[in-house]
């Protein structure tokens, strides 16, 4: 964004389609961490909940970038930017869902061992 030529064509990525979805993660990085601190990852339910919130946040950057990037309506925005990508998010939130909670449990029991 400030013209350091890390992105494809040694641009800085700024006028790229898929820029929007960078500037998702960090908004996403920053709700979810923020919910996450409020104890919204403690179940595989309200991981999987928080999860997709995050995913709804990425997506609302990234296919409104996407859409005013290759100046397309909003359902061809929604056809390239989302569809494409909902299945293998949906598996990826199930396991990491089902996996948070007993990360955190395995931290806890840890955590008791060294006191």
């Amino acid at each position: 964004m400030v013209g350091v030529p890390w992105f494809s064509g040694g641009t800085s990525g700024f006028s790229n389609a898929s820029f929007g979805y960078i500037l998702g993660f960090i908004l996403a990085a920053f709700i979810v961490g923020r919910l996450a601190e409020r104890g919204a990852s403690t179940t595989a339910l309200r991981s999987a909940g928080l999860m997709v919130v995050g995913n709804l946040a990425i997506y609302a950057v990234g296919v409104t970038w996407l859409k005013f990037a290759i100046d397309v309506n909003w359902a061809t925005a929604l056809s390239l930017g989302v569809v494409p990508f909902l299945i293998g998010d949906a598996v990826k939130i199930a396991l990491a869902a089902g996996l948070l909670p007993l990360s955190w449990k395995g931290l806890e029991k840890l955590q008791m061992r060294n006191q």
